[in-house]
């Protein structure tokens, strides 16, 4: 008992690690790219993007211009994201039902633990999970 009080976890266990980024680059050698592609950071290059790149971004680069465009590249594929499950999710077919508080049918989401698509029929979207923010 006395070993497990001195290695109690911390709240930063629980944390998804973020990758390092250094303040001051390091030389590398020249037949590496020494710069940022050119317009990387618009929403135009990020529209050009497999849906697959963005959900990395989204998911992997909390917090950074790059999530945000992502998410405003997939939000213009067509894909909404649900603030509940923490996934996007992109209708398979017009929904059976709609109305002002939900809508149901079948969806494609975008399961990030199994990292891949997948089909949910008789899905229910409330919309009070809807991310609607405009990303403007």
């Amino acid at each position: 008992m006395e070993a497990a009080f001195y290695h109690l976890p911390t709240p930063s266990d629980s944390e998804r690690l973020r990758t390092y980024q250094q303040r001051q680059p390091i030389q590398t050698p020249l037949h590496y790219p020494q710069n940022q592609l050119p317009h990387s950071d618009t929403v135009e290059f990020f529209q050009r993007l497999s849906p697959e790149t963005l959900f990395f971004v989204f998911y992997y680069m909390e917090g950074t211009k790059a999530q945000y465009l992502a998410a405003k590249a997939l939000k213009k594929q067509s894909w909404r994201f649900h603030t509940k499950y923490m996934m996007w999710f992109q209708r398979h077919e017009e929904p059976k039902i709609i109305n002002e508080e939900y809508e149901q049918g079948t969806y494609i989401y975008f399961d990030y633990e199994k990292w891949g698509q997948r089909k949910k029929e008789g899905f229910t979207f409330e919309y009070k999970y809807l991310e609607d923010r405009d990303l403007n």
